[in-house]
């Protein structure tokens, strides 16, 4: 993508022709939305190489629920569209009369479920007992939500209904969107119960205003609470919260998988210590799409010996990171893996024009919300999207949905953009930057290609971070069939007045959580902290800094890099008075 000029509305074609653009014009709002979930080198050498290295629904009643964070959403965008499955000719809902409540049939009918899906069929016809532990496999999209919410609210309607004010289900899930869906969910479902059995369902998860939620638990009947596991071990500290939990009925682990991979395996074990013990006879139920150690280890924990094991994933089914074709690009050094980023999206577009819709996956929060700055000021002819982890709820809810929509449109985003959430027509998945893992890349992966679509993905890596395609050798990732180096020069220019419109605490902040990453992979990059320090100088430089961002001597210390050179070191007062926000890395400080 050689440097553009003039109307940003226009860009050249094949044979240097100008064309509209279709991606810069007016962007009419979604409707819906509102902050609601309705509907987020001059030798001649070459400069780097490859190397592998759905059915409409017809609305709920308005439903006021009090969830965490103030966020009041319509019942009639109760459901995401991941999870609004309407499985025609299945076995209907009404089957289940005499074994389901009316109420709660009648809330399905009112959301448009019709229908089961297949792992609701499973659930209903397999389990012993609706109040029997099981452990499913199941993708997401499937309908898995209300799989568990369904019988586990049927079970306290059949007089196993905790004291009021205690919390009867709780349910763990690993991202705010997902607790916010599975909540909403809760609510269709609930909404034609009468006044004396009605649930309320709360929600906790981060970016939220912590104080007033939980003035609104504590003084609420939360029946039912979704949570993030960060912010339920958070809010478990306190003895009153705890208090809330002591007649628990279900706890549910959804997508357990992706949760426990993005580093909340601790926090997961610290939450089932803090509510009372597995023998004090709470369901336990699990949901996730695959079985790693980590999802069986804490299956011991969940569920009692003999539970039920059931799956909807076909055995012989290739997965998605089987089917979607993958390649690498390894450059030498960070400001050359910015430009590569350009040329990509040039060559990618330039093949696939239409309805390019690409999403972009950066290492850290702060340095996603850069990224965006970047590409928004270099490429100005494309819409351009962030979505991660330090975004307030509204900004976040507002890019989901926009996302959604949209038909073509670069999203950088953070792991935020898991499992439970799916943006249509996604053709390109780049990760630029190394992943936590083999999984994070697989999940990564399996946001394109879906509902039957060509998707293709790429990873993009500097020569420190080559490893990991080197240590994942089961991967199908091969080497990016194009030559990208040829003309990487225009791409430097564009790079460089892009990141001049960067504010600077913007590339400070990500300069910081870039430490705080990449430190926690000190072995496996083979440096030790000056090696460290010295590329996120580098990186510092990349993104056009003067000098590398001054960092508290506070924050050194908790970093462990007190004495190591090439830091600048600062009073501290700067820093904390900006809201800058250290290490970001998976196991460091802040898992998300």
């Amino acid at each position: 993508m050689a440097p553009r000029t003039g109307n940003n509305n226009e860009t050249r074609g094949r044979g240097g022709k100008r064309r509209g653009h279709p991606y810069r014009h007016s962007r009419p709002k979604p409707s819906g939305v509102d902050g609601t979930l309705g509907g987020s080198g001059g030798d001649g050498k070459a400069l780097f190489s490859t190397r592998p290295a759905r059915a409409p629904r017809s609305a709920a009643p308005e439903v006021p629920r009090a969830h965490e964070g103030g966020v009041s959403l319509p019942a009639d965008t109760a459901v995401l569209a991941d999870e609004s499955v309407a499985h025609e000719g299945g076995v209907p809902f009404s089957s289940l009369k005499g074994k389901l409540n009316d109420d709660l049939l009648q809330g399905l009918e009112n959301m448009g479920f019709k229908y089961m899906s297949p792992v609701q069929e499973e659930v209903f016809s397999k389990l012993p007992s609706l109040s029997s532990d099981c452990l499913v496999q199941a993708k997401t999209g499937t309908g898995k939500t209300a799989a568990f919410l369904l019988p586990a609210i049927q079970n306290l309607l059949e007089g196993n209904r905790p004291a009021r004010g205690q919390v009867g289900i709780l349910v763990i899930c690993p991202t705010r969107e997902l607790a916010q869906q599975i909540a909403k969910e809760c609510d269709g479902i609930t909404a034609c119960l009468p006044r004396h059995q009605k649930i309320e369902c709360h929600t906790a998860f981060g970016g939220t205003a912590k104080a007033s939620a939980l003035n609104k638990f504590l003084n609420g009947n939360p029946t039912v609470m979704v949570a993030t596991p960060g912010r339920l071990d958070d809010i478990l500290g306190e003895e009153e919260v705890r208090e809330r939990f002591k007649d628990l009925k279900t706890v549910v682990l959804d997508e357990a998988d992706q949760m426990l991979d993005q580093g909340f395996a601790p926090a997961v074990r610290k939450i089932l210590r803090s509510i009372p013990p597995k023998r004090s006879g709470w369901q336990g139920m699990c949901f996730s799409a695959t079985l790693p150690k980590e999802v069986k280890e804490v299956v011991n924990i969940v569920l009692s010996p003999g539970y039920t094991s059931l799956s909807t994933i076909d055995p012989n089914e290739t997965p998605t990171v089987d089917r979607v074709p993958q390649f690498s690009v390894i450059v030498p050094d960070i400001k050359q893996s910015f430009a590569a980023l350009l040329a990509l999206i040039d060559k990618e577009y330039t093949a696939a024009p239409d309805d390019f819709k690409v999403i972009v996956f950066g290492t850290t929060a702060r340095g996603v919300a850069f990224l965006h700055d970047l590409i928004k000021a270099a490429l100005p002819q494309f819409r351009v999207f962030e979505l991660h982890s330090r975004m307030s709820q509204g900004p976040r809810t507002r890019t989901t949905e926009e996302f959604k929509a949209a038909k073509a449109g670069i999203l950088l985003a953070s792991d935020v953009v898991g499992r439970g959430m799916d943006f249509p027509n996604v053709g390109l998945v780049v990760q630029l930057g190394l992943p936590s893992s083999g999984e994070q890349y697989v999940h990564r992966v399996g946001r394109t290609a879906r509902a039957g679509r060509d998707g293709r993905a790429v990873i993009l890596l500097f020569e420190d971070e080559a490893f990991f395609v080197k240590t994942n050798p089961k991967l199908p990732i091969k080497p990016y069939p194009q030559e990208l180096a040829a003309s990487l020069e225009p791409y430097y220019m564009q790079i460089d007045r892009a990141c001049a419109e960067v504010d600077e605490d913007t590339k400070a902040k990500a300069y910081q959580a870039f430490l705080g990453y990449y430190k926690t992979y000190m072995k496996k990059l083979r440096m030790n902290a000056d090696g460290i320090v010295a590329l996120a100088n580098e990186y510092a430089k990349a993104m056009g800094c003067p000098e590398s961002p001054m960092i508290s001597k506070k924050v050194v210390g908790k970093m462990g890099l007190k004495g190591v050179k090439g830091l600048r070191i600062g009073e501290g007062e700067v820093e904390q008075r900006r809201g800058v926000i250290i290490g970001e890395g998976r196991g460091f400080f802040q898992p998300r």
